[in-house]
């Protein structure tokens, strides 16, 4: 049995090494056809930079980026790419929790960066240790370095995102392999800050365009940029399968504006419906993942147990390192302390009612499972103990918009599925700044005390509706979320091997004018002409 497992993973290890060959074979030739038939580059230049998304592979956020330089370049704008060649001591992706000083996989990224910038300028930066900085760090602590600042710049947080994503946690041991990391990724960080700055001072481009901007190489060349008041653009996955959201603010925060008179007219409203009808069977795929392989309805014996109590809550919650939490927490310090609050303000004292806390599917994936997850907090703080609280984990597949309709109301951090709750009618109470609550989809209190005061009001309440005007607001938001604001790759890219690459499709270069692609009429007018990166209706 053995034998024939390792045999399954070898010949897996060799069809991924074949069809990444081939992949870059088919990125190879196209780059060179790009480079021949690109007119000659006129105006400022637009710089590109992605050290954090893909090493050995085309990641979906590398080919968004890659297929955008290859729009500009063949509509005459001069494209840079800031490309790294050692130029981090260690860098996020290639971080080994296990063995933090490892050096990072310089050969292969090298490697596929040379593929991916074929017949484009690239510069290339390399690293150097900054003596006074590294003395300046030696001795910190933990929370020294989460605040160190250095000649005004604020490294420390730049950083922070980024080791609380690879390590898997937010709360970070204050132990020797972190404090580590920490030192060599503001040592890192610094040595870019330097080389960009550098760079721009040659260059002077119009715009930067970089991937999410939340892990420190990327957050510290926008940084350095938007402080020399150069346009700086991020990228991120959008909702729809291979798509893209690209903003000038922070994509992972996802600032969409809707004009106030937006209404959505029959054929919109069908369209928003045709998706809702597949996405509350779980059958949807986002960056190439399909979270829910199968969706149940509730079983006779969640409902013979819920049928004990008063009423249902939902307390829906997230993957505590996810890049969307930095902007998520305004009231609570982050989701633990949330649901610590939750346990002893709410739950503890409200024994009528049924709380069901609902970890998020992504919080066990195979390679990218959480240090810190909902189950140990859950374990830690015996809540299973309680006779009101059912702890369903992330592998249990149960339909969360059946528990939905069911329940009073529903609580979450900063999850979709508040927007989605809304969609369906229910009041939903918002713990955490969510991409949606830019709008007034959900009761989103201004303090912890309001918080607290609008919790207990809708439990007392004999009958709780939600206002109408949440319900539109959620369906105006999800519509431009959808289908303006996510950007359609798939003319260009497929699901690879593992999904969560890509893969390019044979297609025509006219397939990237202007002309015959809605994606990039919306990426050039963003770029050249300060748009705000929205599909035409």
């Amino acid at each position: 049995m053995g034998g024939n497992g390792q045999g399954e993973a070898l010949k897996r290890r060799w069809q991924r090494r074949l069809l990444r060959h081939l992949n870059n074979l088919r990125i190879w030739r196209m780059a060179r056809e790009v480079l021949r038939q690109a007119p000659a580059p006129r105006g400022d230049a637009v710089v590109m930079f992605k050290a954090s998304s893909g090493i050995d592979d085309l990641s979906w956020n590398a080919g968004f980026h890659l297929i955008t330089s290859w729009a500009l370049r063949l509509h005459g704008v001069p494209v840079v790419f800031f490309a790294c060649h050692h130029g981090m001591s260690h860098c996020i992706l290639s971080t080994d929790r296990q063995n933090p000083q490892r050096p990072p996989r310089c050969a292969t990224c090298i490697y596929q960066s040379h593929v991916l910038y074929t017949g484009a300028p690239v510069h290339w930066f390399h690293f150097s240790r900054e003596s006074r900085l590294e003395a300046a760090l030696r001795d910190l602590s933990l929370e020294e370095l989460a605040a160190f600042e250095w000649e005004g710049m604020p490294l420390g947080a730049l950083c922070l995102p980024g080791l609380r994503w690879i390590l898997r946690r937010h709360h970070l041991n204050d132990d020797a392999p972190t404090r580590y990391l920490m030192r060599e990724y503001i040592l890192s960080a610094w040595n870019i800050a330097q080389a960009f700055g550098r760079f721009l001072d040659q260059v002077r481009p119009r715009a930067v365009i970089a991937f999410n901007g939340q892990f420190y190489p990327e957050a510290v060349v926008c940084y350095v940029a938007r402080q020399r008041g150069i346009r700086t653009i991020t990228h991120e996955v959008g909702l729809q399968p291979a798509s893209a959201f690209f903003t000038e603010g922070e994509a992972t925060a996802y600032p969409i504006h809707i004009p106030p008179d937006f209404e959505l007219n029959e054929a919109q409203n069908a369209r928003l419906d045709a998706y809702l009808e597949q996405r509350f069977q779980g059958q949807f795929t986002m960056a190439g993942i399909r979270f829910w392989p199968e969706m149940r309805r509730l079983d006779r014996s969640f409902l013979e147990k819920a049928s004990r109590f008063r009423q249902i809550v939902p307390i829906f919650t997230n993957v505590i390192f996810d890049t969307s939490q930095p902007h998520a927490n305004t009231l609570f310090p982050d989701m633990f302390a949330w649901l610590d609050f939750t346990l002893e303000r709410i739950i503890r004292r409200h024994p009528e009612t049924f709380f069901v806390i609902r970890a998020h599917p992504d919080e066990s994936r195979p390679g990218k499972e959480s240090q810190e997850s909902v189950a140990e907090w859950v374990a830690e703080r015996k809540v299973e103990e309680l006779g009101n609280v059912l702890f369903v984990p992330p592998q249990e597949y149960f339909s969360s918009y059946e528990l939905i309709q069911r329940s009073k109301f529903v609580m979450v951090y900063n999850s979709t599925i508040g927007l989605e709750a809304s969609i369906l009618g229910a009041a939903v109470l918002c713990a955490g700044k969510a991409r949606f609550t830019q709008y007034p989809t959900v009761f989103f209190p201004k303090s912890v005390e309001e918080y607290l005061q609008l919790a207990e009001a809708f439990l007392q309440a004999e009958q709780l509706r939600a206002p109408q005007e949440h319900q539109r607001q959620a369906r105006r938001f999800l519509y431009y979320q959808l289908f303006r604001a996510s950007l359609p790759f798939d003319t260009y890219l497929r699901p690879g091997m593992p999904t969560t690459q890509a893969q390019l499709k044979p297609f025509p270069l006219s397939a990237l004018s202007a002309e015959h692609s809605p994606t990039v009429r919306a990426i050039l007018r963003g770029v050249l002409e300060n748009g705000d990166f929205l599909l035409e209706e």
